[in-house]
C-alpha cells in the first residue's frame, strides 16, 4: 500500500470501502467456525447457515456479497441452493467440495458457481479465492474506468464498466466468471486464448483451477447466448483454447 501524500490543494475525501459480507453455508459447525475466523481476520462480515433452506432465507435477509457453499448437506444440498439462487440473482458462489466429487464440482460450475475449493482446504486459500471473485463482482467500488469501456462485435456488446452483456440489444444475465471470460475474449479480437490465459484472467497467475472449470464456464456462456440466437459467440480451437467468434448469429460454433 502506498503512503498517503499531503497536497496544498483541496482534496476530496477518499471513499471508505464497504465491508464485504460473506455467507458461510456448511452443516459442519467446525468448518463454519474455521472459515468465520479467517474471514473475520480478513476484515469481512460473516453470517452463517447450517443447511440449504437456512441459506436461502439468509440470502434474502442479509444480501451477502458472496456465498461460500458446501455441496453435501442434508435437507437441501448445495447444488440445489445454487440452482435456486441462479433463478433469481447473480450473487457470486464459491463451492466447497469433497475431493472425490469431481462430477458434483463440474455440475456446480455449470449451474453458475464462480469457483470451488476442494476439502480439506486452507482457510487462507478460501479467503483468497473469495477475494478474487468479489473484486470482479463489484466494479462500482473500483477506481473510475477509462473512457474506452464499451466493446462490441456483431450483435454482441459489452459494457465493462456496468458489467452488462447484450445480444442484439437484449441483456444476457451472466455470472461474474462468465462475464470476465467473455470480456477477456472480446479484449483479444482475432486471438486464441489458452485455458491457462483465461484462468489468469479470472484469478491471476498461479491460481489452481482445472481446465474443466474453464470449459464449464464456456459451455454456460454458449448456452445462454444460444438461447437468444447467438450460436457463434465463442469458437474452440482444439488443443489450443478459445477465441471470440463472429457474433452474427449465423450458425453454430463447435466444441
Amino acid at each position: 500500500m502506498q503512503a498517503a501524500t499531503i497536497d496544498a490543494a483541496p482534496q476530496t475525501a477518499p471513499s471508505i470501502p464497504m465491508t464485504r459480507r460473506v455467507l458461510l453455508v456448511d452443516d459442519d459447525p467446525h468448518i463454519r467456525a474455521l472459515l468465520a475466523f479467517a474471514f473475520d481476520k480478513a476484515g469481512m462480515e460473516v453470517c452463517e447457515a447450517s443447511d440449504g433452506e437456512e441459506a436461502l432465507a439468509e440470502v434474502a435477509r442479509a444480501a451477502p456479497d458472496l456465498v461460500v457453499l458446501d455441496i453435501n448437506m442434508p435437507r437441501m444440498d448445495g447444488l440445489e441452493v445454487c440452482r435456486r439462487l441462479r433463478s433469481s440473482s447473480e450473487i457470486p458462489v464459491l463451492f466447497l467440495s469433497s475431493r472425490d466429487d469431481e462430477f458434483d464440482r463440474v455440475l456446480g460450475i455449470e449451474l453458475g458457481a464462480d469457483d470451488y475449493v476442494v476439502k480439506p482446504f486452507s482457510p487462507r486459500e478460501v479467503v483468497a479465492r473469495a477475494n478474487a471473485i468479489m473484486r470482479r463482482s463489484a466494479p462500482r467500488d473500483a477506481a473510475p474506468a477509462p473512457a474506452t469501456e464499451a466493446q462490441a462485435k456483431g450483435l454482441l456488446s459489452l459494457d465493462t464498466e456496468g458489467w452488462t452483456a447484450r445480444w442484439d440489444g437484449a441483456e444476457v444475465a451472466l455470472t461474474v466468471s462468465e462475464f470476465n471470460l467473455l470480456r477477456a475474449l472480446a479484449g483479444a479480437p482475432g486471438r486464441i486464448l489458452s485455458r491457462d490465459q483465461l484462468i489468469d484472467q479470472l484469478h491471476g497467475p498461479g491460481f489452481a483451477i482445472t481446465d474443466r472449470t474453464i470449459d464449464s464456464h464456456i459451455r454456460n456462456l454458449r448456452r445462454k447466448f444460444a438461447e437468444m440466437g447467438g450460436h457463434d459467440v465463442v469458437e474452440t480451437r482444439a488443443g489450443v483454447g478459445y477465441k471470440l467468434g463472429p457474433c452474427t448469429g449465423a450458425g453454430r460454433s463447435g466444441g
